[in-house]
């Protein structure tokens, strides 16, 4: 079974070798010494928590903290922030950029370990993540969904997928699909974040599925937006030679040969704004449900349900 892994960034040596040696028999243990390395590295090879010292030669740990959770990919990877300094205020401020826990060195090479493997139990408790993109799971959107029902909220719902995707995946390979996906997640949290972040959730329903849950009017805007921005990058997931003739040559389901042309997404909309939902399988059929007839055009559609009465 493979290693949960660490990062730990400070630019003390020796503190990076006594947390190694602290953390090597349970942990993959990854070193940067710089803002700028931790950054590179963790888009190369995302870990499973970050060990993160508040004060760093270039960019100091609360900076890191606040770019790490404007990422779709770090949004939820557990953050443990060090410090040689004790004041209450920097611990707030720490906390406030977004880590997770505190630590005050020196420490205690137990206490380390032990606060280590919480952080970790508690994200995978209170995160079903996705492994590829980090976004919360069927859980998770079952559980938001529910709450905003309890608290009588309005929302709407965008259902996502990927057309074509399945013919790109045989055709070029998993690691291309893998790609596409990920293009996929960060465009939805650059979409939300633009127009909607407060009140928004995005989530990975597995696969090239996902859900957006967001304010009822805007809806329309973020889908929009994700279609405009998935359609720019969508050629690019095509070969050269395969981009110039404008599609693939693959099989289809029943096994015979086709075309497929580049990638589009079918997005269906829903909202309670003049229906009350009694369950959540009733939002994820009427969704899923638009969704297909989004599918029925052949370039990238959002389909949203109308309904004017309860």
């Amino acid at each position: 079974m493979e290693k949960p892994k660490v990062l730990v960034v400070d630019d003390d040596r020796d503190i990076v070798e006594i947390i190694e040696v602290t953390l090597q028999d349970e942990f993959s243990v990854l070193k940067a010494y710089t803002g700028k390395d931790a950054l590179s590295l963790i888009k190369k090879t995302p870990p499973d928590i970050i060990i993160l010292d508040y004060i760093l030669p270039d960019i100091d740990g609360p900076s890191i903290c606040k770019i790490l959770r404007q990422d779709i990919f770090t949004l939820y990877t557990p953050i443990l922030m060090l410090t040689g300094k004790g004041e209450i205020e920097n611990k707030v401020y720490g906390l406030e950029s977004g880590a997770d826990d505190y630590m005050v060195k020196p420490f205690s090479p137990s206490e380390l370990l032990a606060r280590v493997r919480m952080l970790i139990r508690r994200a995978h408790i209170q995160l079903d993540a996705n492994p590829l993109t980090r976004l919360p799971g069927n859980v998770s959107i079952t559980k938001e969904l529910e709450k905003r029902m309890q608290n009588r909220e309005k929302f709407a719902v965008l259902y996502l997928d990927i057309d074509n995707f399945k013919a790109l995946n045989d055709y070029y390979g998993f690691e291309r699909g893998n790609e596409a996906i990920k293009m996929l997640a960060r465009i939805l949290l650059e979409a939300t974040q633009k127009h909607e972040s407060k009140h928004s959730f995005i989530g990975h329903i597995g696969g090239d599925d996902f859900v957006i849950i967001t304010l009822p009017e805007k809806a329309e805007i973020i889908a929009q937006e994700v279609i405009n921005q998935f359609d720019k990058i969508s050629p690019q997931f095509f070969d050269e030679k395969d981009r110039e003739k404008g599609y693939i040559e693959t099989l289809d389901r029943t096994g015979k040969k086709r075309e497929f042309k580049f990638l589009t997404l079918s997005i269906g909309i829903t909202d309670n704004v003049n229906r009350e939902f009694q369950h959540v399988a009733e939002i994820s059929f009427r969704g899923t449900e638009l969704k297909e007839y989004a599918k029925k055009f052949p370039h990238s559609k959002y389909v949203i349900d109308r309904r004017t009465s309860k």
